[in-house]
């Protein structure tokens, strides 16, 4: 019997704003089928951002949360399996990121939670996990994974261009002339941005960075900011939650009470533009295309400012190109799922700094 070819992803960032489903393709090529972000229930979401702090909690309340991450997550799947009328036994296999809780390659540690065979049992379907681990114990630091899906989704394009995601963290894939791909995470994309945001907003994200726009980039807070010795690290490098979130940008703050929380905000932005800007300019990377995804292609303000910055890249979203911007990611773990079961290696070691490529992911059978 033909075994199927088509495979899921399932991806849930440190933006926590939902779990993105992507069904794909990659014989003969690359094809997204359908792809949804399902949000996550609020009383979820607020038991999963304790986790992403350094305050001690519960191993039971742990153990629960990954139990509960998992079914809805088979739930959310089921769904969209039944509204696009696609039988479960048509799917090969899922690629299940699971949820991010700590990312500490320093100490050669990643912590995904989701138990991964209550996917496999409640879909019927094989689930490819625990991707990271395998890339930290050949020394890499176990992110960033997606340039191997960009590896291969750009194949026959003409070099050099890069790939933005622009996620909870921004991330990036460099395709120089010469071949070389490069990848690396250079500071928060979206998660100070929401953070700050929710906090005096009540809400998610900032539409289009219409408030970070009704404000001023303050100089001296941005300097400050990029004192973060994070930004000044070499890659291979790769960070979250853990380094960038409300406690770090509280302390940042002291003696900056005179801002506007909308002036704050303005900065913010400005601090993910100009990371990135610094690391295209560090990777002598200059005047050619960089193609956006993630949610953060969708913020207008940013895009102005990485503009502003870079006036000789061409920035387009990476939907001019055929490929969902929004669904970029969980077709990764489609991807890395699809790699898995062809035995073939889903990391990039320049990129990651592992010793050599390997194949990521452990096989839950349904």
């Amino acid at each position: 019997m033909q075994q199927s070819k088509l495979f899921l992803g399932l991806m849930s960032g440190t933006s926590l704003d939902g779990l993105d489903i992507a069904l794909c393709y990659f014989e003969p090529e690359y094809q997204l089928v359908h792809s949804r972000c399902f949000e996550f229930p609020d009383e979820l979401k607020q038991r999963v951002l304790p986790f992403m702090t350094d305050r001690a909690q519960s191993v039971d309340e742990l153990m629960i949360l990954d139990r509960d991450l998992a079914t809805f997550a088979a739930e959310a799947l089921l769904i969209f399996l039944h509204d696009h009328r696609i039988d479960p036994k048509e799917v090969n296999a899922i690629g299940y990121h699971g949820q991010t809780i700590r990312h500490r390659p320093d100490e050669g540690c990643s912590l995904q939670i989701g138990n991964p065979n209550i996917l496999a049992e409640m879909t019927g379907i094989d689930v490819i996990a625990d991707f990271r681990r395998r890339d930290l114990a050949a020394g890499g630091e176990g992110a960033p994974l997606v340039p191997a899906f960009h590896q291969f989704l750009t194949g026959k394009m003409r070099r050099p261009f890069a790939l933005l995601n622009l996620g909870g963290i921004a991330n990036l894939s460099l395709f120089t002339e010469n071949g070389e791909v490069q990848g690396f995470d250079t500071g928060p994309a979206n998660t100070l941005i929401d953070q700050w945001i929710h906090t005096h907003k009540g809400i998610n994200f900032d539409e289009d960075g219409a408030w970070a726009a009704s404000g001023n980039i303050n100089q001296s807070l941005l300097d400050t900011l990029l004192e973060e010795p994070y930004f000044q690290r070499s890659a291979p490098k790769s960070t979250g939650r853990e380094t960038f979130n409300l406690e770090w940008l509280h302390h940042k703050l002291t003696g900056f009470n005179q801002l506007s929380p909308e002036d704050i905000q303005a900065t913010l932005t400005e601090l993910t533009a100009v990371t990135i800007a610094d690391s295209l300019k560090h990777a002598t990377l200059t005047n050619c295309q960089l193609i956006l995804c993630g949610g953060g292609a969708r913020n207008r303000y940013l895009i102005e400012r990485l503009t502003e910055h870079l006036p000789d890249f061409t920035i387009i979203a990476s939907d001019l190109l055929g490929w969902s911007a929004d669904a970029m990611e969980a077709a990764a773990f489609a991807w890395l799922a699809w790699a898995f079961k062809h035995k073939k290696a889903g990391n990039i070691p320049a990129v990651t700094g592992a010793f050599g490529e390997r194949r990521l992911g452990a096989l839950y059978p349904a």
